[in-house]
């Protein structure tokens, strides 16, 4: 017995220390020199514009990556979230047209999100229902209810109140970039310093000696999926807000976007492994490789090319550290 307790432990002081560091932020140092390259070949990319409009193009995927940080560390998928995105803007819009009020309007696209989180969780966690088809096919359901909501066209908000939201700053940066800063702090410190965050690594580490050990699978899963409902409406709303209407067919891909950020920060498809550090950076990877193709003016197709390949490669990236691990 205490050959097997003490052997990891062992194995990590031998290991060199490059070894060590490059095990804990391989993917740091590789943003980092990405950031470099593309600094020094790519025209006006190190500017304090590009910066910031970059920081503002990454605010709605970040704000979602962090609670699909929970989704996929609990070992599901959740590829609702784009419609629930485009859909919760659509609502906020609707009700503002209808009620006048700006609040009522952000209100209701929130909680829009938040009850499609919650059928989802349900549906998973007590109808036994695989999450990935369930959220598939959610995410069907979702978007024909934002283009019957609006009649399949774009609603218009006349309220400049609502686009503070997302079109103005504070202290020279956007208050998306803001949005999305507060929730990685908050959800780095649920997982980091709560029983909640303990509880989804446990589950998706091994969720039946989870169950066996006392805690209620069925309601964390429900509650990962309720908050991601939520936090997926909050970033609707703020995505109406930049471009000022509700439009049902926006986020095309969204998911996508988001669940590659996390895979490339280093949280596992299998679940039970991830930090809010690696998705921060592999957010801001996904920003900045779309950020440097448009200042390229690579064509639209191409970067869907890219994006794809970016994907399958943080795939087999994390294929292989679960075979060194």
């Amino acid at each position: 017995m205490s050959s097997t307790t003490l052997a990891p432990a062992t194995k990590a002081v031998t290991k060199p220390l490059y070894k060590r560091i490059w095990d804990h932020a391989s993917i740091l140092i590789i943003y980092l020199i990405m950031f470099v390259i593309l600094s020094l070949t790519v025209p006006y990319f190190f500017s304090w514009e590009n910066m910031v409009g970059l920081s503002l193009a990454i605010s709605t995927v970040g704000i979602v990556a962090c609670t699909m940080l929970f989704c996929l560390a609990s070992g599901d998928f959740d590829l609702s979230v784009e419609n629930i995105v485009a859909t919760s803007g659509v609502i906020a819009a609707v009700v503002i047209r209808n009620t006048g009020s700006v609040w009522l309007g952000i209100l209701g696209g929130i909680l829009s999100g938040g009850i499609v989180g919650l059928v989802n969780g349900v549906i998973i966690a007590k109808l036994k229902i695989n999450a990935l088809i369930t959220t598939l096919a959610m995410s069907q359901v979702v978007r024909g209810l934002g283009f019957i909501i609006s009649g399949g066209v774009a609603v218009g908000i006349l309220k400049p109140q609502f686009y503070i939201l997302g079109n103005n700053n504070f202290l020279g940066i956007p208050i998306p970039v803001w949005i999305m800063i507060f929730c990685f702090i908050v959800f780095s410190t649920l997982l980091n310093r709560t029983t909640y965050g303990r509880n989804t690594m446990a589950i998706g580490g091994n969720r039946e000696a989870a169950r066996l050990a006392g805690l209620n699978v069925d309601f964390i899963k429900i509650f990962i999926f309720t908050i991601q409902g939520f936090i997926s409406g909050l970033a609707g709303v703020v995505l109406a807000s930049r471009m000022t209407s509700g439009q049902p067919n926006s986020s095309v891909g969204f998911s996508l976007d988001v669940i590659s950020a996390c895979v490339l920060g280093g949280v596992s498809l299998s679940g039970g492994v991830g930090t809010m550090l690696g998705v921060i950076v592999g957010v801001i990877i996904m920003g900045t490789v779309q950020n440097a193709m448009n200042l390229l003016n690579i064509p639209t197709f191409y970067q869907y090319v890219v994006r794809g390949i970016i994907l399958l490669l943080a795939v087999l990236f994390d294929q292989i550290k679960q075979k060194q691990g």
